[in-house]
């Protein structure tokens, strides 16, 4: 099996900042992407930033400039600093991964259990 656990949510003031963390752990051969999704009461889940092993980095543009993601490969971590958040940026952030079990698998995704940011105006 697979686990993705984030830590690093909570309230934060407008113009804070915050940073998440997400460790993969289980039988895992490679974690090919590995990044973020949110989604706000009402509203559809959505990217916000995932990066894509290797190859690129895709930001959401109403983060882009504040949002930043980083991963610890040795440790299958992902990171994820928010700076200058905003009300907005309020909403349940799960980390997503990519990620193939056995040399001779397919890749699957995998969804953490979510973390709550809040951004007070």
């Amino acid at each position: 099996q697979v686990q993705l656990v984030e830590s690093g949510g909570g309230l934060v003031q407008a113009g804070g900042s915050l940073r998440l963390s997400c460790a993969a752990s289980g039988t895992i051969f490679s974690i090919n992407a590995m990044g973020w999704y949110r989604q706000a009461p009402g509203k559809e889940r959505e990217l916000v930033a995932v990066e894509t092993s290797g190859t690129s980095t895709n930001y959401a543009d109403s983060v882009k400039g504040r949002f930043t993601i980083s991963r610890d490969n040795a440790k299958n971590t992902v990171f994820l600093q928010m700076d200058s958040l905003k009300p907005e940026d309020t909403a349940v952030y799960y980390c997503y991964a990519k990620i193939m079990r056995f040399s001779w698998g397919t890749n699957y995704d995998y969804w953490g259990q979510g973390t709550q940011v809040t951004v007070s105006s």
